[in-house]
């Protein structure tokens, strides 16, 4: 009699222990599911403050997606010309996040399908204030000051890897910190820079327009030529952010 209630009980509590691994193989299967999730956050990196939303693909895989902005106005000064720049952030990114070990470590291939990182910059010498292009020294018109516009642009979209930790649909866990490093290419970035007004030379003498002056032309060109030469090298743009996430 005792034997025979064993063993209804050991039945009885392999079919409850079968009955809760399927119940969890079920929720995880559930929890595994494409869409079956969203996380949201937000973050601060090289390309400004930003914030994302990702969702699971499977297991060991999600698609993530955010934007980032960032603004910076500084004055300063080249070779006798004055400047009013501003840094202007503005990028949107997508990743396909894969985490090979079922933890929060994850190697991210993506790409930035929107960048319209650039930096521009109103210019200015005042009438009489020498300035040089190209190494050859001018003199700013005083009844026609020199007035002009720059601006660095970069390539719309590249390519981009990053690795990180931090998962923001991760099972059992709501919230998260996320912490990323990586580059994107974004070949190298081209610089443009436009004059108008009159300038002298050294002396303050021959003044002539700059926009219908050959010599005058070919410096300028000559020092946008040496400046995007300078930049040629900077066709990698590094990722570096963190930022808190939680699971809806």
């Amino acid at each position: 009699m005792e034997t025979y209630l064993v063993c209804k009980l050991a039945k009885r509590m392999a079919v409850a222990c079968l009955a809760v691994a399927v119940l969890c193989a079920t929720c995880m299967a559930q929890e595994s599911r494409p869409f079956s999730a969203v996380g949201i956050g937000v973050k601060a990196s090289l390309l400004g403050a930003g914030a994302e939303i990702a969702t699971p693909l499977s297991r060991r895989l999600n698609l993530r997606g955010g934007f980032n902005e960032f603004s910076y106005d500084r004055t300063f000064h080249k070779d006798g010309i004055g400047y009013d720049g501003r840094l202007q952030f503005r990028s949107s990114e997508a990743h396909l996040d894969w985490f090979p070990f079922h933890g929060s470590f994850h190697l991210s291939p993506g790409g930035l399908f929107y960048n319209g990182n650039q930096v521009t910059a109103n210019a200015s010498v005042a009438g009489g204030q020498a300035f040089t292009l190209n190494g050859t020294s001018y003199t700013s018109d005083p009844s026609d000051p020199v007035l002009g516009a720059g601006k660095i642009a970069f390539k719309k979209s590249g390519p981009m890897l990053t690795v990180g930790f931090g998962n923001l649909v991760r099972k059992r866990h709501r919230f998260s910190i996320p912490i990323e490093f990586g580059a994107i290419y974004t070949q190298a970035p081209n610089m443009t820079l436009n004059l108008t007004g009159s300038a002298c030379d050294a002396n303050g003498l021959n003044c002539s327009p700059i926009a219908s002056t050959p010599a005058i032309q070919s410096n300028l060109q000559a020092e946008q030529a040496k400046i995007n030469k300078d930049m040629s090298a900077f066709k990698f743009y590094p990722v570096i952010s963190i930022g808190f996430g939680v699971k809806l």
